[in-house]
């Protein structure tokens, strides 16, 4: 037996990913199977999933600039222990 899913995407994504599946030789439906079965495959998204790093688009001033102050607030005691921000961060995300 065979399910349905059913997906409301923006008509834009829609047309391009149908034009790029169709270059690629497959069409969406197929390419939505492929996902899915390399998805068990690796039990996981079948790619990388990740945020953008926030200083990919600093210049190296910029990122003196930011050492500089982190600096300045660890020596007016304005800091966490690490165990302290490990535990925020895990709180905060999840983890």
């Amino acid at each position: 037996m065979a399910s349905t899913i059913q997906v409301r995407v923006d008509d834009d994504l829609k047309k391009k990913s149908d034009a790029l599946f169709k270059d690629l030789g497959t069409d969406t439906t197929t390419a939505i199977r492929m996902f899915l079965t390399r998805a068990l495959a690796v039990n996981g998204f079948p790619f990388e999933i990740k945020r953008a790093n926030p200083y990919e688009a600093l210049t190296e001033q910029e990122i003196l600039g930011k050492l500089k102050k982190s600096r300045e607030h660890a020596a007016q005691g304005m800091y966490k222990e690490a165990a302290e921000a490990s535990r925020d961060l895990r709180e905060k995300y999840d983890l």
